[in-house]
């Protein structure tokens, strides 16, 4: 019966999601110089950018949501930009350059030192995503990377990383969201504060 079947599924999925989220405590130090750097950028006057791929891409989108509306207290508004949002800008730079050079481009073009980039990956070897990291650090932006799996090719790259050790895709999302989400309750709090 077909319900007997999404019953099952929810329950390991359940029962996995808590087997991850239990260990997601050890990432509160890295988690707190995240927020630390995210708030100095922005009370400084200075911007996030964010960028992702799939699912991590509407990830990108929804904490800048979150840093240009709000999290949980009211406050200003803060910049954040997308860089997996401008549609033309993606598919200028994708047909000119290449896809592993649309994060890269924008972060050349809107990054300046005092920023922040944050990057999302679930596996950690999307060649954007490396090559965004890159940009910034040659422009002097601070980096924030939440990676899934072992990290690949972006573990040790960022200022600050959150490695979510796990090898399915979904779970890592959703640890990524419950870590993006605290990352944006912290730094309305500090803001706010």
């Amino acid at each position: 019966m077909p319900t007997d079947k999404a019953d099952d599924i929810l329950n390991a999925n359940i029962s996995d999601a808590s087997r991850v989220f239990s260990n997601l405590s050890a990432h509160g130090p890295a988690l707190a110089r995240a927020a630390k750097l995210l708030t100095d950028c922005l009370l400084g006057g200075h911007k996030l950018l964010a960028c992702g791929n799939g699912g991590s891409s509407a990830d990108a989108s929804h904490i800048v949501a979150e840093i240009v509306g709000r999290f949980v207290d009211e406050r200003r508004g803060y910049p954040a930009i997308a860089l997996n949002d401008p549609t033309g800008v993606l598919t200028a730079v994708g047909n000119d350059y290449g896809f592993d050079h649309v994060f890269a481009r924008q972060v050349e073009a809107f990054g300046k030192r005092g920023d922040v980039l944050l990057v999302i990956t679930t596996s950690g070897n999307s060649a954007n995503i490396i090559q965004a990291i890159e940009a910034a650090d040659k422009l002097g932006l601070a980096t924030i990377a939440l990676l899934g799996k072992d990290g690949g090719k972006a573990r040790g790259m960022a200022t600050v990383e959150m490695v979510v050790d796990e090898t399915v895709t979904a779970r890592v999302q959703e640890a990524h969201q419950l870590l993006y989400h605290s990352l944006c309750q912290a730094v309305d709090h500090a803001l706010c504060g």
